[in-house]
């Protein structure tokens, strides 16, 4: 069994936004400190909606923006939220050359948009969310972590109530 199939994974549908940020919320909300979440999917599959649940459950009342143009963003929250984009870096080296392991060791909780142009050098625990399109609308949310940390938030997930 590969190690991708010794993860524990959660499967949500989201209808829209608002869901998006109702579960990153219940990520948030069970968020630790040195927490982190990468994020993978197309344009406008959602990945930012879903930052801006974490960041909700962190208790923040800021509204998280795409760091596109600055690549790492930083919110006050229950712990620092750092919201990293991914998205104009060229390959490992540019992101080894953003210093991300300072967010990713520390002592606050790191989302990583366009996760999936650094696999391998952002740590070996985590949770790993996949966006994809369904249609206009609706995403399929798939969420497995490395690591038996995140049970917690797998846990939320699986028992999540609508506010």
């Amino acid at each position: 069994m590969s190690e991708e199939d010794a993860r524990e994974c959660v499967e949500l549908t989201s209808t829209g936004p608002e869901e998006t940020r109702r579960i990153g919320r219940a990520l948030g909300e069970t968020a630790r400190p040195g927490d982190v979440f990468l994020l993978s999917g197309e344009l406008g599959a959602g990945k930012t909606c879903l930052t801006q649940g974490i960041l909700r459950g962190l208790g923040s009342d800021e509204t998280a923006r795409s760091p596109t143009f600055v690549l790492v963003s930083q919110y006050s929250a229950r712990l620092t939220l750092y919201h990293v984009d991914l998205y104009r870096l060229e390959g490992g080296g540019d992101v080894l050359d953003l210093g991300l392991d300072e967010y990713l060791e520390g002592d606050g909780v790191t989302v990583v948009e366009w996760a999936d142009r650094a696999i391998g050098l952002l740590g070996e625990e985590y949770v790993n969310i996949s966006l994809e399109h369904v249609d206009d609308e609706t995403r399929r949310v798939k969420v497995s972590a490395s690591g038996s940390a995140f049970a917690e938030a797998l846990a939320a997930l699986r028992t999540r109530r609508e506010p």
